[in-house]
């Protein structure tokens, strides 16, 4: 597999970033920072309060606050409240605040989401998530099949014009090039009202070091939930530090 960004650097610091004032635009991951990692995807949702912590948050930095996130747009719309921006899909599917998410949805190619399925159907314990235009295949039930599924994929995807090999925390995903969080804050940054302000971004896995890097590029700071490397300044130790953060942040 191929990757077009830098290799990550260095090791964030255990220190939480300072709480964002009136001139921040704020971007959070969803799975693995507002919610725990479960195996089943349908599962995952904020916890209790948790919408009206962000909606505060939301109008604290003056609407500036989007969940962006690799699940597709119509899902996230279930989990995120409308008061708010979601970026669905890594960044290919953009739905504001109020607006009709099924509007903002691109689709994957049928011939693909077939294939993949039948993938997912050959592995007991594998599950193909679609969302939107990006294909998730989890292997979190089975673990052992991991690396196979990453080259039978990767085969897959060679006579796909368009797609690209994503591998995340016991998931493989197919993504549009154009689905990339990175690309995807630095045209939100362009547009009201996050244009002018100074970018947070908060998240656990692979695909958000793309945007930790534009943050950061941009002037601003970026945060790694949980382990591992990161070109993040700040870290947090997992979703309920998060939490206490916005909760905090939203006062």
């Amino acid at each position: 597999m191929t990757h077009e960004d830098p290799p990550l650097s260095g090791s964030a610091s255990l220190t939480e970033p300072p709480l964002p004032d009136a001139r921040a635009a704020l971007f959070l991951d969803f799975d693995g920072t507002l919610a725990g990692l479960r195996d089943d995807p349908d599962a995952v949702f904020l916890p209790d309060g948790g919408a009206a912590v962000l909606s505060r948050l939301s109008e604290k930095l003056g609407g500036a606050l989007a969940v962006i996130s690799g699940r597709g747009v119509v899902d996230l719309a279930k989990r995120a409240p409308e008061t708010l921006w979601r970026i669905g899909a890594h960044g290919l599917d953009v739905c504001p605040p109020g607006a009709d998410p099924a509007g903002a949805a691109h689709q994957a190619p049928p011939e693909l989401v077939e294939t993949l399925k039948q993938l997912a159907l050959a592995v007991p314990g594998a599950r193909l998530e679609e969302k939107g235009g990006v294909l998730a295949l989890h292997y979190r039930a089975a673990p052992q099949a991991g690396e196979a599924l990453a080259g039978a994929m990767a085969e897959i995807l060679r006579d796909v014009d368009g797609y690209r090999l994503q591998s995340g925390k016991m998931v493989l995903e197919a993504k549009p090039f154009g689905a990339h969080k990175g690309r995807a804050l630095a045209a939100m940054m362009e547009k009201p009202p996050f244009a002018g302000r100074t970018p947070l971004m908060i998240g656990d896995d692979a695909t958000d070091e793309d945007a930790i890097a534009f943050a950061i590029e941009a002037g601003g700071d970026g945060v790694k939930v949980g382990p591992g490397e990161s070109r993040a300044r700040f870290r947090f130790a997992g979703p309920e530090d998060v939490w206490r953060w916005l909760e905090a942040a939203a006062s």
